[in-house]
């Protein structure tokens, strides 16, 4: 991932012959690095990921002009110079977007929690029927992956959190669907003067649970207690019911966890991305992975 503006200002001007006048680093998930960046009088969306998550992104960015088909509020992607949606770069995987109007939402409102919940459960609903030849099936996390060795509690803290995943997803009927990855607060705006709320985009787009977006978002707000009412705007959109979201959260919190762990791992030991984030992020899942509030 770039550290300075001039390698993105680079990569835009290359690939899709943008020229910035201003680039603000965006409050994103923890999975990718994102900004919103000026140029001319149009806003847009930057977002980089790892190399390997380029089909995935692709497939996100097509779900998005299929939600926009469906009349739901989110940025239509800009192909590159040579048509294409993403740029791959030697910094990773680059997605431009145009800027939805209005405000990133707040995690820890309850206002915008209710938008958050309706606009996650509304894009789950509408995308049940999409198909795409990059949409990732749902994986559990590689036990065997090297860079697990990163920290000694780091194998064996995953490697619980995912023996819980295979026996919910055994055991319990759980609803599938496509995946927005990383539903963190700051991805989803409300635009005051006409009340429309939507997405930035639907990040690196997969299958699974969809329970799982709900545990991510969940995650973000602070946990079950502080995320009523996002779980109250989730549930009278989405399609999946209240029973099945109360029985999978506790598990896929967890499971999520351990994804972000196995994330920052990834990044600190592969030689790339957003190092001080990676750190902050496998800080944060240890300290969640290691106690009891699950």
């Amino acid at each position: 991932m770039p550290d300075h503006d001039d390698l993105l200002r680079s990569l835009l001007r290359d690939h899709w012959h943008l020229a910035p006048s201003r680039i603000d680093a965006l409050a994103w998930g923890q999975m990718s690095c994102a900004w919103e960046v000026v140029a001319g009088d149009d806003r847009y969306v930057c977002r980089l990921v790892d190399s390997y998550a380029a089909r995935p992104v692709e497939a996100g960015l097509a779900a998005a002009e299929h939600l926009r088909e469906w009349g739901i509020a989110v940025g239509a992607p800009v192909r590159t110079l040579a048509g294409a949606l993403t740029a791959t770069t030697p910094a990773g995987t680059l997605s431009v977007s145009h800027r939805v109007p209005g405000r990133s939402l707040a995690g820890a409102d309850p206002v915008d929690q209710q938008w958050w919940g309706d606009r996650l459960g509304a894009m789950h609903r509408v995308l049940q029927h999409f198909h795409h030849p990059g949409l990732r099936a749902w994986q559990l996390i590689d036990l065997d992956a090297p860079h697990l060795c990163v920290e000694p509690w780091l194998r064996p803290a995953v490697a619980d959190a995912v023996t819980g995943t295979t026996r919910l997803t055994v055991t319990d009927r759980l609803t599938y669907g496509v995946l927005h990855g990383d539903p963190a607060p700051a991805g989803f705006v409300v635009d005051p003067d006409t009340g429309r709320a939507g997405l930035f985009d639907c990040g690196a787009s997969g299958t699974g649970p969809l329970a799982y977006d709900v545990a991510a978002a969940v995650v973000y707000a602070g946990g079950p207690v502080a995320a009523t009412e996002f779980l109250d705007g989730y549930l009278a959109a989405g399609p999946v019911h209240r029973d099945e979201v109360e029985a999978a959260l506790p598990v896929l919190i967890r499971f999520r966890w351990a994804v972000q762990a196995d994330w920052s791992a990834r990044q600190l030991t592969g030689g790339g991305g957003c190092p001080e984030v990676a750190r902050t992020a496998l800080t944060a899942a240890r300290e969640a992975l290691e106690s009891d509030a699950f």
